[in-house]
């Protein structure tokens, strides 16, 4: 493999179908599409504030690296890539690709981040400022998961969380096959229209959570004095431990709670409409 050290690159293409090469205290800097049409890459201690670094890479080791903001849509296209003890500054980065892979990542502008990802495994990530990350994304993992990004999660699938804090609004909708365990989720609207949804021992906050769901299964969970209006027109199964504010019109399952404030069942109801809620 051969090293380039201490270097810095602008301009068009500068590295343009390299192969096999480690770079160490490299700066990319102004221009564009420095690393394109590569593989077998390493990148360590490396400075990217050039635009499109990363596209249609196969395989690649980046560490300890920085991106700036001038260095959006940095990783497009690139299958087959480690990245860790990194911090991105920059929006718009990983789109569609396979096999992701982050250690300790914090990304500062995750403006729409993470788009139609298939295959991405995380250990302490995390998500900060901007609008939709994972939108579209599928066969997830994560565990350490801090993010206080908007509208998180929506159309993904295949999704497992371990130990995540989230707070957000209108997280998770439209997904399938989700499972969160031991995690905090706050803020408006979570999971509306989800299929397959289970969370395990996790703490919710926010009005109207979990509405329109489809097979929805809540395991230990906690919910704050917030949350009114639950489960509206949702296929439920839940053991809540504590108090829940109000539950209204879910439409079949099964909800026990230690303490439920309120119940409203009312005209608008949906068929079947045999949902069972009783405290414990």
């Amino acid at each position: 493999m051969k090293t380039i050290n201490n270097e810095k690159f602008e301009g068009e293409r500068p590295l343009f179908e390299s192969h096999n090469l480690r770079l160490e205290k490299v700066t990319i800097g102004e221009g564009e599409s420095a690393l394109k049409e590569c593989s077998n890459i390493e990148a360590v201690d490396c400075h990217f504030a050039g635009k499109y670094p990363l596209w249609h890479v196969e395989k690649s080791l980046i560490s300890k690296c920085y991106f700036a903001p001038e260095s959006r849509s940095a990783i497009w296209y690139s299958n087959d890539m480690i990245m860790e003890h990194c911090i991105i500054n920059a929006p718009k980065l990983f789109r569609e690709m396979t096999n992701l892979t982050l250690r300790d990542v914090t990304i500062n502008d995750a403006d729409e981040t993470f788009w139609n990802i298939n295959g991405l495994e995380a250990t302490n990530l995390t998500l900060h400022e901007g609008t939709y990350p994972f939108m579209g994304s599928k066969n997830i993992k994560i565990e350490n998961l801090v993010s206080d990004s908007k509208y998180v999660f929506q159309y993904v699938k295949n999704v497992e969380l371990h130990h995540a804090k989230i707070t957000t609004k209108d997280a998770f909708w439209e997904t399938e096959n989700v499972t969160i365990y031991d995690s905090e989720l706050n803020g408006e609207y979570l999971g509306w229209h989800s299929k397959n949804m289970t969370l395990v021992r996790c703490h919710i906050t926010g009005e109207q959570p979990l509405c329109y769901a489809e097979n929805l299964k809540l395991v230990d969970c906690t919910f704050g004095n917030d949350c009114d209006r639950a489960f509206e027109y949702s296929t439920v199964d839940a053991q809540i431990n504590g108090r829940i504010t109000n539950i209204k019109n879910p439409t079949s399952g099964l909800i026990i709670a230690d303490e439920i404030g309120s119940i409203t069942i009312d005209e608008n109801i949906k068929q079947p409409a045999n949902c069972i809620i009783k405290t414990r």
